[in-house]
């Protein structure tokens, strides 16, 4: 039974769900501000995306560099 109430708890929203999630979110921002609330998703979605290719880059630098001293050391 625990499960069943997990499994139901983590489910994704129907279409019901998400007329009613649209709805709310309009009359909390109203039509005006949710472009600009967008904007900041998806400047903070591409600042996310940056720093973990960035993050991602490095470590394979570093693992590149550490190979490379290896073969040169006899």
């Amino acid at each position: 039974m625990l499960q069943l109430k997990t499994t139901l708890l983590l489910s994704m929203p129907g279409g019901s769900e998400w007329i009613l999630i649209v709805l709310v979110v309009l009359l909390f921002f109203g039509g005006r501000k949710i472009p600009d609330l967008m904007r900041g998703i998806g400047r903070g979605m591409r600042e996310f995306n940056d720093a973990k290719n960035n993050v991602k880059s490095e470590i394979e630098d570093g693992m590149k560099e550490k190979d490379s001293k290896k073969e040169a050391t006899p």
